[in-house]
């Protein structure tokens, strides 16, 4: 799979009992951000839904999702390889934060071993060397963004779906958490895909800003 590929958003609609929520067209290159901005209920989270693969069916939508020439909306979810952070960690508490990294590496590394040492050796690249036996709940808010962040790069996305993943986060790590997702993401050449309410998310993402719902 070809991580330097850029993804395009051809005439999407979605819509909730007759009211349209999002309509747009949008083409993001590798390593950069679009960013959707919307209140609270204007749709911006079912974008990321539907783009992943997991929309609620009470909802129409429409469109295409392209990554290159693949066509990710005619996939099931686990086969579009969207790497997505949410407004919460979501860490698996009955595992260590090594194996809540180990687990998402492609099961195309078979050995255990193996899959541990990617684990450790992302754990360093976020300055958590030596955290990897740590239960997950011993974390400060700002550790437990870099685990969630690494266990998604390691899973080798194609695209990176950011769904106010910086909002609970309070205002000294917010700059420092949003500035690693970014150049993680421009290191890697993802297409990034950020929805949020805050005007200071988007002016760090550095791109492409379109506005959905009323501000």
């Amino acid at each position: 799979m070809d991580r330097a590929t850029g993804l395009r958003l051809e005439n999407i609609s979605i819509s909730l009992e007759g009211r349209e929520l999002i309509a747009l067209d949008a083409e993001i290159e590798p390593g950069e951000v679009l960013t959707v901005m919307g209140p609270s209920g204007s749709g911006k989270s079912t974008l990321i839904a539907y783009i992943a693969g997991f929309l609620d069916p009470v909802f129409a939508a429409s469109g295409k999702v392209l990554s290159g020439d693949t066509e990710l909306t005619t996939l099931p979810a686990e086969a579009r390889h969207a790497g997505i952070l949410f407004q919460d960690p979501l860490l698996f508490p009955h595992l260590s934060v090594l194996d809540n990294i180990a687990i998402a590496v492609p099961q195309s590394v078979s050995s255990r071993r193996q899959r541990r040492e990617i684990a450790r050796a992302a754990l360093e690249r976020v300055d958590l060397s030596g955290f990897g036996d740590r239960d997950p709940d011993t974390l400060s808010g700002g550790q437990k963004a870099r685990v969630a962040l690494q266990r998604v790069m390691v899973s080798e996305p194609r695209l990176l779906l950011l769904d106010e993943p910086f909002s609970k986060l309070d205002t000294a790590l917010r700059g420092q958490v949003r500035e690693m997702v970014f150049d993680h993401a421009r290191a890697a050449q993802l297409p990034v895909i950020l929805v949020t309410h805050d005007g200071a998310d988007a002016e760090a993402a550095q791109g492409q800003i379109i506005s959905v719902g009323s501000l």
